[in-house]
Parts: structure tokens; C-alpha cells; sequence
């Protein structure tokens, strides 16, 4: 349920609310908006409705929520959540775009790209030092060693950094080098995963799974949210239909449903949707439109030599004219890079 306090509610009422719920076993969760206060509580439905909340000193009026999920959406927050990655905003008025290559592969690799999203202007940077193969045979990351080297191209262009982690055992190595945790589309069910990036200090990018609907992602992004961390951004990346002309299909309707539904800021990667390098900038551009919060990009300063993804990657010397297309656009609907 969701508790509505009165817009002159005490932080001593609200805290009272909060005492009582926990009382009986339940979680407590407070979302501060920029008039009323809404407590949202969690736990056996019975035991909750047994509680007198509407006569509770400061409550207005209790709200059920009819949604599995809660936390992540907008009846519990109905303003847009906005999250700051140094200096960076996602949501809101911001758009951003986040480049680099699928993976960390050598040093002048990883810093051509890094220095070719920062002269684009990009918002952040891309790059995967643990990565999730089909073949066990493929390239699966340089691990520690990537990670480094993205440190490093941070320090150079000041981008922050956005790489995947895959294994709870390496959540601190990631979180030690990372500005944001992506998990990756094969990951979003790995419920132990998800809650334990929820208790980790970083924001975290969530993929859509392919064969995911929009419910599942939203309760996946609940089980990050449940355990403490409220900064998750979405991302719809295609998902496995019967069309066989791209290596996914990009539902771009999954990004005005979830705003509907979730507070949650939403990207888009035109990249893995498409697998085609000739689709990414049509995609890219039909984010932005249907009101996509950002979009994160594939770019290599050699794709036909790349270890992974190479097709769908934006050669270097091509992102400043790519990234301008988008910037225009943007700047139409009335967004700003970040």
C-alpha cells in the first residue's frame, strides 16, 4: 500500500508511520515529492489492512497497489526520478549519451574511443571487462586489466564509466572502478545478482531480457530497489522475435509504456537492437523521439578488427557526425545532452 501523508506532516509523524509498519514485519519505504510525502509499505497484505493508517496522526489517505511491482513505480513516486553520475544527469530534462566499445580490448583501443565520445560530446563511456559470450570459445574480457584501463580513460577524458558485472563474487572489484553497474540482458533475472547491486553505492543500468516482458523488467528492477538502491536506469536493448532481418527487434514501445508505468529513467541501445551498423542511427533517432532518457552506443576506432560486436559498432571517425544527428534532435524536443 502506499501511505499519502498530509502536506504538513511532521518528519515525527511520518517516522511514526513508518515505527508502526515495521512493527508488524512489514518494509517501510519514504519517497519525499515537492509537496506531500508518501510512505509505501511492503509486506503481507492481510497484516497491513489490519492496520489502522488512516487514522494515524499526518496520514491524508492510504492507496492499494494493485501492480507486483511497488517501489519502482509511478503510483509509489509519481515524479521522475533523476540521477546524478559526477555531474551527469539521467531523466528529466537531460538526455544522455553513453558511447565506447562492447569490450576493453588494449590500451590505444579503449582511449581512442573513450576520447572520441568525449570530443562528440557524450556523457559517459562504455566498456565491457567482463563479457558473456554464447561461445565459451569467444573473447570474455580482460577482467581487472579492462577495468584498469577504463580507470584510466576516465582520468583522461573525464567521462564516467558504465561497465557490466556478471558475478556477485566480483561485485567489488566492479565497484571499484565503476560509475555505474550494468547488468547485462542475460543477467536480469540472476535475482542474487540484482540484490546485490541493490545494496552496492552505484547507479545501475538494467537490460531488458530477450525474452523479457516490460512486467518482468520492472520486477526486476523492484528486486535492486527493494534492497536500498533507487538509482536504475532501464534499458530496452531489442528482444528475440520471429523477425530474422536484425539480430533483435527494438521495441520502442516499451519506452513510452514504461514511463507510464515506472519513474524510472529509461535508455535505449540501438546497437545490440539492431546488429547492423546502417540501423543504429535511425534507431537512435527514433528514441529520442518517443521519449527515451538517453541511449547507450557501440563505437570502435577499428570494427572490422573488433573482438566482439564489430558489425554494430560506429567506427571512431564517424561518431562526431553520428552523435550530431542526435544532439539535433534532442535539442528539438527540448532536451539537452547531459
Amino acid at each position: 500500500m502506499i501511505i499519502v501523508m498530509h502536506e504538513d506532516a511532521t518528519e515525527e509523524q511520518i517516522a511514526h508511520v513508518v515505527a508502526r509498519i515495521e512493527e508488524v514485519g512489514a518494509t517501510a519505504h519514504i519517497s519525499h515529492g515537492e509537496r506531500v510525502t508518501l510512505v509505501g509499505a511492503i509486506g503481507d497484505r492481510e497484516v497491513l489492512t489490519g492496520l489502522p493508517v488512516e487514522a494515524f496522526p499526518g496520514v491524508e489517505r492510504v492507496v492499494a497497489v494493485l501492480k507486483p511491482y511497488k517501489l519502482v513505480s509511478r503510483e509509489f513516486h509519481p515524479a521522475d526520478t533523476i540521477i546524478d553520475v559526477r555531474g551527469r544527469r539521467v531523466g528529466g530534462n537531460q538526455f544522455t549519451l553513453i558511447a565506447g566499445p562492447c569490450s576493453v580490448e588494449t590500451p590505444g583501443q579503449i582511449m581512442q574511443a573513450a576520447e572520441a565520445a568525449r570530443d562528440a560530446g557524450a556523457s559517459m563511456m562504455r566498456g565491457g571487462a567482463f563479457k558473456p559470450r554464447t561461445s565459451p570459445y569467444a573473447f570474455q574480457g580482460l577482467g581487472r586489466e579492462g577495468l584498469e584501463l577504463l580507470a584510466e580513460a576516465r582520468e583522461r577524458t573525464g567521462l564516467p564509466v558504465v561497465t557490466e558485472l556478471m558475478d556477485p563474487r566480483d561485485l567489488e572489484l566492479v565497484h571499484e572502478y565503476a560509475d555505474v553497474i550494468q547488468i547485462g540482458a542475460r543477467n536480469m533475472q540472476n535475482f542474487q545478482l540484482l540484490a546485490e547491486v541493490g545494496k552496492a553505492k552505484r547507479p545501475v543500468l538494467l537490460k531488458r531480457g530477450a525474452a523479457a516482458t516490460i512486467e518482468e523488467l520492472l520486477m526486476a528492477a523492484e528486486y535492486v530497489v527493494k534492497e536500498g538502491n533507487r538509482e536504475v536506469i532501464l534499458c530496452e536493448r531489442g528482444i528475440r522475435t520471429f523477425e530474422t532481418a536484425t539480430r533483435n527487434t527494438l521495441d520502442i514501445s516499451a519506452v513510452p509504456v514504461i514511463k507510464l508505468a515506472s519513474h524510472l529513467p529509461v535508455v535505449v541501445d540501438p546497437s545490440h537492437s539492431a546488429g547492423r551498423l546502417d540501423l543504429v542511427l535511425p534507431l537512435s533517432l527514433a528514441a529520442v523521439v518517443c521519449g527515451a532518457d538517453g541511449i547507450i552506443v557501440e563505437t570502435h576506432p577499428s570494427p572490422e578488427t573488433a573482438l566482439c560486436d564489430g558489425p554494430q559498432s560506429v567506427p571512431t571517425r564517424a561518431f562526431r557526425e553520428y552523435a550530431a544527428h542526435v544532439r539535433e534532435l534532442v535539442e528539438f524536443v527540448g532536451k539537452s545532452i547531459s
